[in-house]
């Protein structure tokens, strides 16, 4: 098949969805089809355009499976919501010319969202190739942005629930993370044909990240030595309750023999390195280059997954697998019943606590700390369940099938 896809990073931009899209991309690449893949210039790591990147707003490369049209991305501070709808708004606008200009004559079209007026191109490239559209979710918007008080404003609230409502029905297949994920887009769909949306979880590549040792070059540049290091590791933005390691930090500062790290940057980082003044327990670390997340998660003896309030609900942090693989522990800090709870608890890979409760976090963190044979089991187990998880190779079938699926079911409609 000939596959347009519509994406917001792809390698080798660092940000997580570019990972899960890049390896979707190589899967199917493998499968024997022949893709144009439409994305951004490399930005996610600096919140900039990439060296080596700038000096043209558009560029088209071959490759051995198709084509990748980058786009200049118009990054902006991530706090600024009217900005960021600005270039939003520019980089769909692009898209659309690049989508619909595109070589190919496209057998379906997908786009990833967030950002959600992404869609918007995706659905119009759709319609002028007369192909199916297919909806991938990572993030449910505006639900996030709400949650986050990010959108307040009633009318930009309706807007924005309005576009999401109207790409879902003029889709073919939605696709989403989890099973709560799928209730939440079900429900909005109501009676408009909600079995179009279907589960196809995000994947670990457990030959990439695998177990390692714990005492490694990462540990060495970064002074962290022997002790017990409790690691976040990712974007340091408004979803994230980095709050919580900042207290405790400052409850266990008196503790020689464990160090907290923050490894990553974004929009709340500055704050968050404002509030840890004088802990010298607590270490912030740029984000680190791809190659190098294997080493990362090994570094860590405990890593810990932090989400506000209502948050998992309408999200799914991709990094809890890659934690997984790596055989390391997890205390998560999330709504209970969600996907993050409910992975650790089938995998007894760690512990979940409620969002935003730093007496709760605390206790589990001390309980934990205390116990590293308890530890290590929970690492171990986290392991093996992931080992059982879907590769990217099983994604990418999965995806294969689903186009095929769409595909027939358009062919049925015309005749």
């Amino acid at each position: 098949m000939n596959l347009l896809v519509l994406c917001p990073h792809f390698a080798p931009d660092v940000a997580p969805t570019g990972e899960v899209m890049s390896a979707i991309a190589a899967a199917l690449a493998d499968r024997g089809h022949r893709l144009h893949v439409v994305t951004a210039l490399p930005w996610y790591r600096h919140h900039k355009v990439e060296d080596g990147w700038g000096g043209r707003p558009w560029r088209t490369e071959t490759t051995d499976w198709g084509w990748i049209t980058r786009l200049h991305p118009f990054p902006t501070d991530k706090t600024n919501i009217p900005a960021r709808a600005v270039a939003f708004g520019g980089f769909t606008a692009m898209s659309v010319v690049a989508a619909t200009a595109t070589r190919m004559r496209p057998d379906a079209v997908m786009v990833m969202s967030p950002p959600l007026p992404l869609g918007v191109a995706g659905w119009l490239a759709a319609t002028f190739r007369r192909a199916p559209f297919v909806f991938n979710i990572q993030d449910v918007f505006p639900d996030v942005a709400v949650e986050l008080g990010a959108i307040t404003n009633p009318r930009v609230i309706a807007a924005a629930s309005a576009l999401e409502k109207f790409l879902y029905r003029r889709s073919d297949a939605v696709t989403v993370l989890s099973e709560d994920l799928r209730d939440n887009v079900g429900g909005k769909l109501g009676t408009h044909r909600p079995e179009r949306v279907h589960v196809i979880p995000n994947f670990v590549d457990t030959e990439r990240i695998a177990p390692a040792d714990r005492m490694n070059s990462y540990r060495e540049q970064y002074g962290l030595g022997d002790r017990t290091v409790v690691l976040y590791a990712g974007n340091v933005g408004l979803s994230q309750s980095l709050d919580l390691l900042v207290e405790a930090a400052r409850r266990f500062r008196d503790r020689d023999d464990v160090v907290f790290v923050v490894n990553g940057g974004g929009s709340a980082k500055d704050a968050l390195v404002e509030s840890a003044a004088g802990l010298d327990n607590l270490k912030f670390v740029e984000m680190q280059p791809r190659e190098r997340l294997p080493e990362v998660l090994a570094a860590g003896d405990l890593h810990v997954v932090p989400l506000k309030r209502g948050l998992a609900r309408s999200s799914v942090p991709s990094k809890l697998y890659s934690i997984l693989a790596a055989g390391r522990p997890v205390l998560a800090s999330v709504d209970a019943g969600t996907e993050v709870a409910t992975t650790i608890e089938r995998a007894l890979a760690g512990v979940s606590v409620p969002p935003e409760d730093p007496d709760a976090f605390c206790a589990a963190l001390t309980d934990l700390l205390d116990d590293p044979a308890r530890r290590t089991a929970m690492g171990e187990s986290g392991r093996a369940f992931v080992e059982g998880w879907v590769s990217p190779a099983a994604v990418g079938a999965s995806y294969e099938t689903l186009f095929e699926q769409v595909r027939r079911e358009r062919w049925q409609r015309r005749a």
